[in-house]
């Protein structure tokens, strides 16, 4: 049995009582398919193959799959405020506070577009400048293309808003702009930073606030500023609320940073849709490479969900600014790096996170064996295998899981877990968040060496030349670390130059780890079975007026069985869920209190993090699940291996289908399971151990 390395956030406790079995998952890449399920309903690499096969039939005619989707109803509405994304409200189906990639001061990999050489004279060119205002320039080298051209401009601004970029065509140069100079004597420096991304993004009816500032003759100056550089652009004022005020900025409704071309206008509202098919990657990897190399924004690639990274995955997504022309050309450089698009399209807008469905799973255990073979062998021991194997598939198929968040929750590191993190995080240590961020694995491979770099000697610098360059937060932490130092100050900046999605992901895993406690425990006092207290959901109203409200079980409703385990829901914890009415809200005070966190808010300013919480259901079922028992294939086992071997015709088990010669038995399993659960939980609850 192969153990996860963070199984102990996922506790043993099941929902059947059939005995199980022993087997291996992910031994190879193919043995682990995932596929996303979109709202129709159709798995979204047969959805594409559809869609090209309707295309080739009727060319003059629009496909189906180019249609508009504005009638779907998304997870979660998102509104502009202080320049960053916040989560407004979810759906059950949907996972727990979903992730929104904003733009960040590291959304751009420079050693991606400038290369890494320049892109190190750059960072010291800013050091320098920090240290010492210049009127000196630095050359980034020429460019012929103007697309290329275009990505330098964004890229730079956007990492450094306090410089400027100044095409002597092909040659871009960078210099210090006087505006971020003199607005930051008069604000603080994140304050100007903050104000020259907010001008620069150019969202229609966005608006920016500084900190409070009681001083009036202050905000007068601040004001005048303002008016004077930005007038044609923004209007300020002055606003209080309880005793304090503050300057808000909004842009005009014609105002724009700048003169856009009808070509860059028209780019603005593009918006292409693909399905990205990617092996052994991060969904943010593969996301953070390709907004590198096509010089926009992580935030403006849209998805449904965040796939595994050790599986072939397939899902959809939507780029914002490029075209399709654009795409396609770098599909073959992209496809060097693990990821194929197929079904470049364009659409009319993009997708919103918890716009699935489910996933679609196709999975192969390897190596199938008893818990106890000992009085077991041979031809009666792969017919006990059988017997095992098809009471397992039926017991979850009829009774479902306990609804776990899985390994992939919590991070693949062995030696410190996300989640200890994420309650560094909660707590506002930021110090030991980022110190337990680089804690190393116990090898020498070079993440290993540079993180145990960073921890014997607090040199940034030093590490960030060590750290692999495939490794994109890590640089992205030490490049802020290396800026602003390595105190509490300079960790936030840490902690900020990551993605809004990379850095919620660590208090999401707190508390998803004590969500998984909080199932284990509610079964094992409470049994299996509804009970006073418990929190369901329930609809109220009738037709299109009904809705999704949260209900407290009664104790005549228990009485009378109204409800059942399947529909009892459990909090993931937040600053807006109603926690349990039974001897589980007290579990829940005190299992917080423990941490510390009795009095946590669960926002954490600093950072821009806000965690609402949400609620889950204790249970899940799987959908069309389906199964094959065969003996192993030559080579595998221990590895893919070519040798020959001979073959007996094929068999039945016990109405399952056993072909070839070797011993070891392989499961394929087949199934569909709702967004945002696990099936390597699944796979628990029917073998009865960590696969």
């Amino acid at each position: 049995m192969k153990q996860d390395s963070d199984a102990v956030n996922v506790p043993a406790c099941f929902i059947s009582n059939h005995e199980g079995f022993l087997g291996s998952i992910k031994n190879f890449i193919k043995d682990f398919v995932v596929t996303e399920i979109d709202i129709t309903g159709q798995r979204v690499n047969t959805a594409a193959a559809a869609a090209a096969a309707a295309a080739a039939a009727a060319a003059t005619q629009t496909p189906d799959w180019a249609s508009s989707d504005k009638n779907n109803e998304s997870s979660a509405e998102c509104k502009w405020n202080n320049y960053s994304l916040v989560s407004q409200d979810t759906d059950v189906s949907a996972d727990c506070g979903l992730d929104v990639t904003i733009p960040s001061p590291g959304s751009f990999d420079l050693s991606v577009i400038l290369g890494q050489p320049v892109s190190e004279e750059l960072e010291q060119f800013v050091l320098t400048l920090k240290e010492k205002p210049t009127k000196q320039e630095l050359s980034l080298g020429s460019f012929a293309d103007k697309h290329h051209r275009a990505n330098v401009h964004r890229a730079v601004r956007h990492r450094f808003p306090f410089l400027m970029t100044v095409t002597i065509q092909p040659e871009i140069r960078v210099r210090e702009d006087p505006d971020y100079r003199e607005l930051s004597q008069l604000v603080t420096e994140d304050e100007a930073e903050d104000f020259f991304r907010f001008i620069d993004a150019k969202v229609r009816g966005s608006s920016y606030m500084f900190g409070p500032d009681n001083d009036k003759e202050h905000r007068t100056a601040v004001h005048h500023f303002l008016s004077r550089r930005f007038g044609k652009l923004v209007e300020t004022k002055s606003f209080t609320d309880q005793g304090t005020t503050a300057i808000s900025v909004r842009l005009r409704e014609q105002g724009r940073p700048k003169k856009r071309t009808a070509e860059e206008r028209k780019e603005e509202e593009v918006y292409t849709a693909f399905t990205l098919r990617k092996e052994n990657l991060e969904t943010l990897e593969a996301i953070s490479y390709m907004a590198a190399a096509l010089g926009v924004l992580p935030s403006d690639f849209t998805y449904a969900g965040i796939k595994d990274k050790r599986a072939i995955t397939y899902q959809s997504m939507v780029v914002k600014k490029v075209t399709t022309q654009r795409l396609k050309e770098k599909t073959a450089e992209f496809e060097k790096r693990g990821m194929r698009l197929s079904q470049i399209r364009s659409v009319s807008e993009p997708l919103r996170l918890g716009r699935l469905q489910g996933n679609h799973f196709d999975l192969v255990v390897r190596d199938l064996r008893p818990h106890s073979d000992a009085h077991s062998s041979g031809a009666d021991k792969h017919t006990r295998l059988a017997v095992l194997v098809k009471e397992a598939v039926e017991n979850v198929k009829a009774r479902g899981f306990v609804n776990y968040y899985g390994p992939q929750r919590f991070g693949n590191v062995q030696s410190v877990q996300s989640d200890c993190v994420g309650l560094a995080l909660l707590k506002e240590d930021m110090v030991s968040a980022v110190r337990l961020f680089f804690t190393p694995e116990d090898s020498n491979d070079p993440q290993s060496h540079a993180k145990r770099h960073f921890l014997q000697t607090d040199n940034a610098k030093e590490s960030l030349a060590l750290m692999p360059l495939s490794k994109a937060r890590e640089r992205l932490m030490l490049r802020a670390l290396n800026r602003y130092g390595t105190g509490p100050d300079g960790c936030t900046q840490a902690w900020l130059s990551l993605p809004h999605s990379m850095r919620v992901f660590y208090p999401h895993a707190y508390c998803s780890r004590v969500w998984n406690e909080a199932v284990a425990h509610r079964l094992t006092t409470l049994g299996h079975s509804a009970r006073q207290g418990d929190l369901v959901w329930v609809k109220e109203g009738t037709g299109e007026t009904s809705s999704a409200q949260i209900h407290v079980v009664t104790d005549q409703e228990e009485q009378e069985e109204v409800y059942t385990l399947g529909h009892v829901l459990l909090p993931m914890p937040g600053n807006t869920v109603k926690y349990p009415e039974n001897a589980m809200g007290t579990w829940f005070q005190e299992r917080l209190a423990r941490d510390g966190l009795d009095a946590c808010r669960f926002r954490v300013s600093n950072l821009k993090l806000n965690l609402p919480g949400c609620y889950r259901p204790l249970l899940a079922l799987p959908r069309n699940l389906s199964y094959q028992l065969q003996r192993a294939a030559c080579g595998e086992g221990g590895g893919e291996g070519t040798g020959n071997c001979s073959r007996n015709s094929d068999r039945q088990l016990n109405g399952t289908t056993v072909e070839g010669k070797q011993d070891l038995l392989t499961l394929t399993l087949n199934l569909d399971l709702d967004s945002s659960c696990y099936a390597t939980i699944c796979l628990r609850e029917i073998m009865k151990c960590d696969p």
